[in-house]
């Protein structure tokens, strides 16, 4: 199970995010460090979780501003692995990114143009530096037109379909809010119909028994936030968690191409 730090990155500053209400995020209070600015927040996670990777949500470049590429390279000369939701809505969105030193584009639902887009990044981006985020919100999908408001297996299909092999499902609705995940059940059927998926999840993990849950319900990583920063899950927890959970560290190393599925399932992240 990898376990990706997120920060949410908001006018400057890493914010704690709440249930997706965005107007009402304020800057992070963290047992880890004192500072709000994205370099030494990322430190602290990276000292906290034992590896590189890094989950960055840009809110104001969701809500339509330009991405943050200075802090994206100043982030990847540190040696962090990105992943970054920038709010992307066309494949040339992502060419800034990739620019700054950006290991892996997330593709939100909330903001793709449409599902074809997928396709197009894929010409830009190589497959697997790509991660479409099924974005819920409350169990329902985020997204601008009718055809990204389906039922989220149809929307899987259509993704997986289109190339995509690596998904992330993500309730803004939990996240923050200690509540749980709540998405099992759909992580078990996407699990269950597509095998092949380099499945995550995020948005609502209260400790190490919701990374737990999350595995059985077929995960092969889970983003955590809140949980690192008020100190619910610790480095002594994550240690442990990756002698119980297979898959950790075949997933921490380099991944192979979408064409390599065989390898990818000989590995133990599906």
């Amino acid at each position: 199970m990898l376990v990706i730090p997120v920060i949410d990155l908001m006018a400057g500053v890493v914010v704690h995010a709440r249930g997706g209400r965005r107007t009402e995020y304020r800057p992070v209070e963290s047992k880890l460090t004192r500072s709000t600015q994205i370099l030494d927040v990322a430190q602290a996670l990276a000292e906290a979780v034992g590896n590189m990777h890094l989950y960055v949500a840009d809110l104001d470049a969701i809500a339509g501003k330009p991405p943050a590429v200075q802090e994206f390279r100043a982030l990847s000369n540190r040696g962090f692995d990105l992943w970054v939701d920038a709010g992307i809505c066309c494949a040339a969105d992502a060419l800034p990114l990739l620019d700054a030193g950006v290991k892996r584009v997330v593709a939100g639902l909330e903001t793709l143009a449409s599902l074809a887009e997928l396709t197009n990044l894929q010409a830009v981006v190589s497959p697997d530096r790509v991660i479409f985020s099924l974005d819920l919100r409350a169990g329902r999908p985020l997204g601008k037109s009718a055809e990204l408001l389906r039922d989220p297996l149809d929307i899987v299909a259509a993704a997986r379909q289109r190339g995509v092999w690596r998904v992330l499902v993500l309730d803004i609705a939990q996240v923050g809010m200690g509540l749980g995940v709540g998405t099992e059940p759909l992580c078990r059927e996407i699990r269950g119909r597509w095998p092949e998926l380099e499945l995550f999840v995020g948005g609502g993990v209260r400790g190490v028994d919701d990374i737990c849950c999350a595995a059985r319900a077929g995960a092969s990583g889970v983003l955590l936030a809140s949980t690192l920063h008020d100190g619910r899950v610790t480095a002594k927890d994550l240690r442990q968690l990756s002698g119980l959970i297979s898959g950790f560290q075949a997933y921490t190393a380099d991944c192979p191409g979408p064409s390599s599925t065989s390898t990818r399932s000989s590995s133990g992240t599906n």
